[in-house]
């Protein structure tokens, strides 16, 4: 089990939303190569990076910020937000990112995604954020018709490297992980799994350690870690005894 610290960018500095409402953005540091260097310090071995502007409107806006992340940090970073062609793709894949993440491109344009999938294995994933279990799009402003488990299955043969699943009813409210809906979602493909929305404490990446979380790669903390409820050093160790390391 990986656990993902979040950097999500508004304005260049790093934030985190409330319900996905971005007029609810908290500022947490307003340099985002510190904290990058900072978790990659705590030991965490990934990081989960969000464009939030970009989101909001298809094109990216904290390009500086993600330079200045990359620049700060070894760690592998996974990047979405506004990425919508596979220009963009390519630029971020060429600038060092090592996996992006594609939200409402996989509803828009799902021909795209598998194209990506195809020129870059391994290194695209898709985002699928749900609200009510319906997937929404534009930075979770619009919600589809969709079903998580239908857009999921779409991409089921293309090669994507990880289904990243946010419970926006949950997200930056420290309310819990949504563990019964992840678990039926990821039990009914074959792609991996990030739990994301609501990580809360140590309690949560306890239940993601018990035997019917093994199937998931993994999950996302964003304010849990930022406002000190999750210590860092206690949740690695919890995963690297899991792991057996």
């Amino acid at each position: 089990m990986i656990l993902f610290p979040a950097i999500d960018l508004k304005d260049g500095q790093c934030v985190r939303l409330k319900l996905g409402d971005l007029e609810q953005a908290t500022v947490f540091n307003d340099d985002p190569g510190a904290q990058a260097r900072a978790f990659q310090d705590q030991g965490f071995e990934w990081l989960h990076v969000v464009d939030l502007d970009g989101a909001f409107d298809g094109k990216s806006h904290n390009g500086a910020a993600v330079d200045a992340i990359l620049a700060a940090t070894s760690n592998p970073v996974e990047l979405g937000g506004g990425i919508r062609n596979m220009a963009q793709i390519e630029a971020w894949l060429d600038k060092g990112v090592r996996r992006v993440t594609l939200g409402t491109v996989a509803v828009r344009d799902p021909d795209l995604v598998k194209a990506a999938c195809k020129t870059h294995p391994g290194r695209i994933a898709v985002g699928i954020d749900a609200k009510g279990g319906k997937v929404a799009v534009e930075g979770w402003a619009e919600t589809s018709e969709l079903t998580t488990v239908d857009l999921a299955k779409r991409f089921e043969d293309a090669g994507v490297s990880a289904i990243i699943y946010t419970d926006i009813d949950r997200d930056g409210v420290l309310k819990g992980l949504n563990i019964p809906f992840t678990l039926e979602l990821a039990s009914a493909i074959s792609i991996p799994v990030i739990a994301s929305g609501g990580l809360a404490s140590i309690d949560d990446v306890k239940r993601l350690l018990e035997p019917d979380c093994a199937i998931l790669e993994g999950a996302i903390s964003g304010r849990a870690l930022y406002d000190g409820r999750l210590d860092p050093a206690e949740a690695l160790a919890l995963i690297k005894a899991a792991r057996g390391d």
